[in-house]
């Protein structure tokens, strides 16, 4: 099924309110088709076209990120950090200063920087100022290419999971793949994905958990058709009140989004803030499929089944961070590892086999909290979060005179600027969501919306309470949210087919519904059109390929907020 609307077709659960189901039917005998409508998912696993579509739309995230990865030579921004600590990770165990020959004090988890650094390992790396040369692994490149490769991988793989996500949620592949291609076609993100930072990583376990938890929403869908259909085990005491199964009927994809969001704590703690919305999204799901079955008091069975499932997605989350820390924990190398009168004496450190171990972990986290909650240092491009989504700060990663341009002034410079008319469209397009939302009663909309605020709202709070520093490029890992709010609402504008939207066929939809869905196409192809060539036209302040000075000047259209 291909359809390109928002409204809720055969094949998406719509607004989950309690279902008036007829309980003294025989098992067996079928499901009323209002309740089959609402538990009906999109299996798109052997669409070849949608597979196809996908494909076209990630080699063209892949060819913007891969090609030309190794300029601008040299560290640019904080790739001065990551880089250097990725490395030490996959030589030593532990991010290392090699000047100091000691244990570096690092401020934020290491799966981030275990990632960057299996770059280096496969392609080489090289540092002239602590004086490190090491061949890779594969083979061996430009350093820039190692320390960058593997942002560029998962900044491709980010653009293939929001394809199928986006599918997932409309029911569409047009407009999965545009969702795609609006990513895949955003400064923003380009330069995140060709630069050595965390903030890739995190977006893309961010929105990993998210789509985990999309899969474990359609999965117990089916599992609950499947039991109504069925009716349920005689035998089971709980009657209708819950599907019956073994181990192969669990919450594997639930548990799947634990271990992916304990990636995403790995990389930032920033991730955190999205813990609150994941977990109510899962309990608003399972209290709407529980009402479309038919079951009595869902609310209170939702909270006695799923809670187990719950705390064990938190367990293994827990597992898959400490993971990470492995290489700190097994060794005693590690900043805060072991206690240390030379390096910190005051630091309340032990030497107890395991507990200690831990103990020192819970130090170490308190001196990177503490750091963080100070963090007000004035930076030339420190912004606050009202002006993210307006473009009003981008961060310049890199900058130099040099050319060669074809002129006698030249420009080159690497800008995290997002697509300006694609950001300019999120707060348009955030309004739209809520009244559609609202009126349409569209789980989709209420998820996204959610998952916004997650990734936006608490910096609010931050620049609210401390005026802590900040930055532009916290905006990432909400960035996936947005681009979906872009396209529930060209899925508006385009309307639901005759044939697919609720309780219609083509005989008795309205006479000109096809003519709205083409002007609708054609306004959304359009939008999507002027968003590549405004990518286009901004594509060398992205990638930093030299420019005559007056061009690149042309490109600040915020003049001194951009420079």
């Amino acid at each position: 099924m291909t359809q390109a609307s928002t409204a809720h077709p055969a094949g998406q659960a719509g607004p989950e309110q309690p279902e008036q189901t007829d309980r003294g039917r025989p098992p067996g005998n079928g499901l009323p088709d209002v309740v089959r409508r609402r538990l009906a998912t999109v299996d798109s696993r052997l669409d070849r076209w949608s597979w196809l579509a996908t494909t076209v739309i990630v080699a063209i995230a892949a060819v913007l990120r891969f090609v030309n990865l190794g300029n601008p030579p040299g560290k640019i921004f904080d790739e001065v950090y990551y880089a250097r600590d990725g490395w030490g990770l996959v030589d030593r165990g532990v991010e290392w200063n090699y000047q100091d020959d000691g244990p570096s004090y690092v401020v934020h988890p290491p799966l981030g920087k275990w990632l960057i650094g299996f770059g280096e390992w496969a392609f080489g790396y090289s540092d002239t100022e602590q004086g490190v040369s090491a061949a890779g692994h594969l083979i061996t490149t430009a350093p820039e290419v190692g320390w960058r490769f593997s942002a560029a991988l998962i900044g491709t793989l980010s653009v293939l999971l929001l394809i199928r996500i986006a599918r997932r949620l409309f029911g569409s592949t047009v407009l999965g793949c545009a969702a795609g291609l609006l990513l895949a076609l955003d400064g923003f993100h380009l330069v995140l994905s060709r630069t050595a930072l965390l903030d890739i990583f995190l977006l893309f376990f961010v929105l990993a958990t998210f789509g985990a938890l999309v899969l474990d929403r359609d999965a117990r869908r089916r599992r609950w058709a499947e039991t109504l259909t069925t009716g349920p085990n005689p035998g089971h005491p709980s009657g209708t009140d819950r599907p019956v199964g073994g181990w192969r009927q669990w919450p594997w994809w639930r548990l799947a989004a634990g271990v992916l969001f304990g990636c995403a704590c790995a990389v930032k703690w920033s991730a955190l803030y999205f813990l609150p919305v994941f977990v109510l999204l899962v309990v608003f799901w399972e209290v709407g499929v529980r009402r479309s079955a038919g079951v009595r008091r869902p609310w209170r069975r939702t909270l006695l089944d799923e809670t187990p499932w719950l705390a064990l997605a938190g367990l293994l989350m827990v597992v898959a961070y400490l993971a990470t820390w492995s290489g700190w924990l097994l060794g005693d190398e590690g900043y805060y590892r072991v206690p240390d009168a030379q390096r910190w004496p005051n630091a309340p450190l032990s030497d107890t086999p395991v507990i200690g171990a831990l103990q020192n972990l819970i130090e170490y986290h308190k001196a990177a909290y503490g750091f963080h909650a100070q963090l007000d240092d004035a930076h030339t491009y420190q912004s606050w979060p009202w002006q993210w989504l307006l473009l009003a700060r981008p961060v310049a990663f890199y900058w130099s005179g040099e050319g060669p341009c074809a002129a006698a002034n030249c420009a080159t410079e690497v800008l995290l600027l997002g697509t300006p008319l694609l950001w300019w469209s999120f707060l348009p397009a955030l309004a739209a969501l809520a009244w559609l939302g609202l009126a349409r009663r569209d789980w989709r909309a209420g998820a996204i919306l959610l998952c916004v605020a997650a990734g936006l709202l608490p910096w609010f709070w931050y620049a609210a309470d401390s005026g802590r520093t900040m930055f532009a490029f916290y905006t990432a890992p909400a960035l996936p949210f947005l681009v979906l709010a872009v396209t529930y609402v060209l899925g508006a504008i385009i309307g639901a087919p005759a044939a697919t939207a609720p309780e219609r066929t083509p005989e008795t939809a309205p006479t000109g519904d096809g003519d709205r869905r083409l002007v609708g196409a054609v306004i959304a192809g359009g939008y999507v059109l002027l968003v590549a060539l405004n990518f286009a036209y901004f594509y060398p302040i992205f990638v930093g390929e030299p420019l005559p000075y007056d061009s690149w000047s042309n490109r600040m259209w915020l003049d001194s907020r951009w420079i």
